[in-house]
């Protein structure tokens, strides 16, 4: 089963005869994607280490996931060995500042070998320009993860898959149905288009569980290709899932999550009170600030962003309390580091427009008085 699902989905991201597996969650899949980055380049450290190497570095958006420099401690090459590259005003990586970086690191004796591409950041649901980002790889021998563990689930819809254009050309692939698809935590999908790699990166072929000399193909015995041993049968749950339902109807649901991700942002840019933090929703998120009567009309001074800060983590106590709601919050350095709200679709249940308007009339009901 996880071969045809494996198998399914890489034809659906363009790898074609991916090689792939079944991971605890997106930390762990990228962590997967940096150790076969390194193995591919360097296949002598698994014998002898990393100790005569020059330091490597990896690249990543200043809005990606905090599992890149976790990957990178784990794999003892150091925060200081994460290079977080500039974003545009939507949070997408710049291709020209990643060019700019990779060579600065060249110059200081270190090498590169690793490029994270998001796709559907955790707050902006920013997509990474993949097809640029690709081209800048091929040019510099990089190795080009998407961590898709957000946004990847546009690749179920015709309407939507143009979001994960140049996926194709990834080296590896990270994906997770346990979020907008809803399917029960964990089940996280990690793909590579380089067959044979996993097996080659991880195994230690211990005699006395992967035996090579039973009578079945030993391809279907996964447990050495990760760094793993014992794991869940969580392919199940996608394929449970995808088989009910269809993949016309998951389309259809990922497609609502997006429209009502539209609507949401075009409603608090017509609401007095709203402001959107980036001009239209990406992905399923939106983010926006309620600036509460007391706050409007005011110089935007920094003093009043301060207080703005505050009205987020005050309205977000009462959602707790009441019950009615639950909608994160968080700042970012490119907007003001000032607490805004951060409302993420899943398909399950599908979101309607009206639901939309129940989260801001709930968040005005909760801040009116702030």
């Amino acid at each position: 089963m996880e071969r045809f699902v494996l198998a399914k989905l890489g034809s659906m991201f363009g790898l074609e005869k991916a090689d792939g597996i079944f991971a605890p969650g997106g930390s762990i899949s990228n962590l997967h994607a940096m150790l076969l980055a390194r193995y591919k380049l360097h296949p002598e450290s698994k014998q002898s280490g990393i100790f005569t190497l020059k330091p490597l570095v990896a690249f990543t958006s200043d809005q990606s996931h905090y599992s890149i420099k976790k990957a990178a401690v784990t794999m003892g090459l150091g925060l200081d060995n994460v290079v977080q590259v500039k974003t545009d005003s939507l949070g997408r990586m710049i291709p020209q500042e990643l060019k700019k970086a990779v060579k600065r690191v060249r110059d200081e004796g270190k090498e590169p070998f690793f490029v994270c591409a998001t796709c559907g950041s955790t707050v902006l649901g920013a997509y990474d320009p993949l097809k640029e980002l690709a081209d800048v790889c091929n040019q510099e021998g990089l190795w080009l993860h998407a961590d898709a563990c957000v946004g990847g689930s546009a690749i179920f819809s015709d309407k939507l898959k143009h979001y994960l254009y140049g996926i194709q050309r990834a080296d590896s692939i990270a994906w997770n149905p346990h979020k907008m698809l809803c399917v029960p935590l964990q089940c996280s999908v990690f793909l590579t288009r380089h067959q044979g790699l996993l097996d080659a990166c991880h195994s230690t072929r211990a005699s006395y569980l992967f035996q090579q000399d039973k009578f079945y193909d030993v391809g279907y015995d996964v447990g050495d290709k990760n760094f793993q041993c014992g794991r869940k049968v969580d392919v199940f749950k996608l394929y449970f899932i995808l088989s009910v339902h269809g993949l016309d109807e998951i389309a259809r649901r990922i497609e609502a999550a997006f429209d009502a991700a539209a609507y949401l942002s075009e409603q608090v840019a017509l609401r007095p009170g709203f402001r959107q933090v980036i001009p239209a929703a990406q992905c399923a998120n939106t983010c926006f600030w309620f600036v509460p009567e007391s706050l409007r009309g005011q110089e935007e001074t920094p003093g009043w962003w301060e207080k703005l800060g505050k009205v987020a983590p005050r309205v977000k106590t009462r959602m707790v309390q009441s019950g009615t709601l639950m909608v994160g919050y968080q700042p970012i350095e490119n907007k003001n580091l000032v607490n805004f709200f951060r409302m993420t679709n899943t398909c399950v249940p599908v979101p309607t427009s009206a639901d939309m308007d129940f989260v801001l009339d709930e968040i005005e009901r909760l801040g009116k008085d702030l």
